[in-house]
């Protein structure tokens, strides 16, 4: 059923127009007051269950257009269309496309189409849209999966991922139970891809240019996916997203998801976060996994009666754009807003690839206030495939819970003593800008971590 606070003015101002029906007419109908119908089509009341049923009844109504906003990807879709920089000097706000859509949807979706239909907007939106819908997915989950999770430690423990060489653990569960070979191909064999599935040849084929990190990753995704295709299903199917591009983009992510939980198994994974202080090139090594896998793993760490720290992870590229974004239970909002400006820690990275970096610092404006975050930072290389270079891999946790963590030892946790970051324009008049200052700004540079 509908939900008890769902506002949709617009839609039943429309049905009733199109009945053609006074307020007075309609409100008759649905056995409420006149005033009580025009304070639902303003807004200002919430369409209610016993209403709505009325409405559904009398006027044989769709309910499923109170959400034709999906079509446009939500508050989201919008909020992405007004940040085109040809919108920059309006200074339209998250809170006023809010207004926009909830007042008027019609119009909303008209401006969408206009907007989608120049340039080739219309592709892109619909990836946008559906890269939202998945993440949202995953953010409901707070990217913890508790059965896949326990199914992944399970198997692991019973390859013994733990000990020995654990491609060749793997490699052979993929040829005893799936009749898969694992062969590495030269990467002219292999332009433009990391990994494929050949059926026909029963092969898993790897490019070359694959480090054996990755290597590892592509076998346990491969394993995890084909073992528990069910469960990632279930999941999929629950998640009532509105297109297939959303849904493939969902199981992609629990593919990966799933890799993660076999070579970092939990239990053992989070023993080793906490005997470490969360040292990441330690885990690196005690697991042979790549900076990024272990940062990705990190956000994952959601089960019930054993939490990890809750972090979240941003991947950067080289012109600051984020292509990627998890969560975890760490609260932080996409896109992060506030954050990306030159005085953030991946324009540091960048510069000095390899090291890690890390940096306190207060963002999210568009949270209803500034929080105060510890972030790490590496620069992480592509696996040798065209346009899959060099990025900024992001961990960020707020700093209240920073204070065990092993790349925090020495630095200030302190809020007065944290970057705080705003608005990435030098001419933006925000009060204390550090971009035009360059003395002040090279002393907020993010710090190498002492033999990092």
């Amino acid at each position: 059923m509908a939900d008890t606070n769902l506002l949709a003015g617009p839609a039943l101002r429309r049905l009733r127009k199109r009945e053609g029906l006074t307020q007075a007419n309609m409100a008759s109908l649905l056995g409420i007051s006149p005033s009580y119908l025009n304070l639902i089509e303003r807004n200002q009341r919430p369409l209610s269950a016993r209403v709505l049923v009325q409405v559904i009844e009398r006027f044989d109504f769709d309910p499923r257009s109170l959400r034709e906003d999906d079509i446009i990807g939500g508050l989201d879709g919008l909020v992405r269309r007004m940040a085109d920089k040809r919108f920059a000097d309006l200074g339209i706000d998250r809170e006023e496309v809010q207004e926009f859509l909830a007042a008027a949807p019609q119009i909303a979706a008209a401006f969408a189409r206009l907007y989608d239909s120049g340039g080739g907007g219309a592709e892109r939106t619909v990836t946008e849209d559906a890269a939202a819908g998945a993440r949202r997915a995953v953010e409901r989950w707070q990217n913890h999966f508790a059965d896949l999770d326990h199914a992944a430690e399970d198997l692991a423990d019973e390859l013994r991922l733990s000990r020995g060489e654990i491609s060749a653990a793997l490699s052979e569960r993929l040829r005893e139970r799936h009749q898969l070979q694992v062969r590495i191909l030269p990467a002219e064999v292999m332009p433009g891809q990391v990994h494929r599935l050949d059926l026909h040849a029963r092969q898993l084929q790897l490019s070359e240019m694959l480090p054996g990190a990755a290597r590892r990753f592509q076998i346990a995704r491969q394993v995890g996916t084909l073992e528990m295709r069910e469960g990632i299903e279930t999941i999929a199917a629950g998640a009532n997203l509105s297109s297939p591009e959303a849904r493939d983009m969902l199981r992609e992510h629990i593919a990966d998801y799933l890799a993660g939980a076999l070579l970092l198994p939990y239990r053992r994974f989070l023993r080793a976060c906490e005997a470490t202080g969360y040292d990441l090139a330690v885990l690196q090594r005690r697991f042979a996994v790549s900076f990024d896998q272990v940062a990705q793993r990190l956000t994952t760490l959601g089960r019930v009666g054993e939490r990890g720290l809750p972090f979240f992870m941003a991947v950067i590229d080289r012109a600051g754009r984020m292509t990627h974004f998890t969560a975890g239970g760490s609260g932080a909002i996409h896109p992060l807003e506030g954050a990306r400006w030159p005085a953030w820690v991946p324009y540091a990275a960048f510069e000095r690839p390899g090291t890690v970096l890390t940096q306190a610092a207060t963002f999210g404006e568009g949270e209803g206030g500034a929080r105060h975050w510890f972030t790490i930072t590496r620069t992480v290389d592509g696996d040798g495939v065209m346009c899959a270079g060099r990025r900024a891999v992001v961990l960020g946790i707020e700093a209240r819970f920073a204070g065990d963590l092993a790349h925090a030892r020495g630095q200030s946790l302190d809020r007065l003593d944290a970057v705080p970051l705003g608005t990435p324009c030098g001419r933006c008049g925000k009060a204390e800008c550090l971009t035009p200052v360059p003395a002040r700004l090279a002393s907020t540079l993010p710090r190498p971590r002492p033999g990092a």
